[in-house]
């Protein structure tokens, strides 16, 4: 995905850059899988700041994203590729054979017309396929890992992320996090294959304090 820069008509917007939307769909969300969430300003029931440099921000709608994938057994086609504005990835518009449709986060490679399934046993080691960490080759990539079975996936859920798979001790794998940890997960652990897309984010600079701003981070001191 392509770093854009912008006519610097501010000295502010000389140094900043974004992302190519080019690989975005061009038509609009499924409304039932849209809602609002209370912008809490990092403040709890009583008022009181309890996570600090947060406020609203732009307005935005939550999408609802299927971390869990345990719609096991039929197949689905990725019908369009999405703006998410609560994460730094693209998600995945899937249609399921039975009419159903979901978002998933949406890994490297997968585009438009591809097909991805769920299944308890072993699948094709394609970029978007989910399966249980017991059924997984060592040696895989993998990305939204579930902690405790069924919960849904907890790790490597942000833009480029992902996780390998180094090995197996009875019941449990063993998952090498980027940081170089190694963490020990339930075999029954459901894991989608690939790296999370738009990899470029990290190269990304925010400019001016406005665009974070919009992005619902305030100011933070130093002393």
């Amino acid at each position: 995905m392509a770093i854009k820069t912008y006519k610097p008509y501010t000295p502010s917007r000389r140094y900043v850059t974004g992302l190519s939307s080019d690989d975005i769909t061009a038509k609009p969300s499924v409304p039932s899988l849209l809602k609002k969430l209370p912008a809490t300003a990092g403040r709890n029931n009583n008022g009181r700041i309890t996570s600090r440099h947060k406020q609203a921000g732009a307005k935005k709608l939550y999408r609802i994203i299927d971390f869990k994938r345990r719609k096991f057994d039929i197949p689905g086609k990725v019908e369009a590729i999405e703006y998410d504005p609560y994460r730094n990835c693209r998600i995945a518009l899937i249609c399921y054979k039975d009419g159903e449709k979901r978002y998933i986060l949406q890994p490297s490679g997968l585009k438009v017309g591809d097909e991805v399934s769920a299944a308890e046993a072993g699948l094709d080691i394609k970029p978007g396929n989910a399966m249980k960490l017991k059924n997984i080759p060592v040696g895989t990539i993998l990305h939204n890992v579930e902690l405790k079975p069924g919960k849904g996936g907890q790790i490597a859920r942000s833009a480029g992320g992902y996780v390998q798979l180094m090995g197996r001790e009875e019941k449990y794998v063993i998952l090498r996090l980027p940081s170089g940890e190694m963490r020990q997960v339930l075999g029954e652990c459901m894991a989608t294959v690939g790296v999370i897309g738009n990899e470029d984010w990290a190269n990304v600079v925010i400019g001016k304090a406005g665009r974070n701003r919009h992005r619902g981070i305030r100011p933070q001191t130093r002393g």
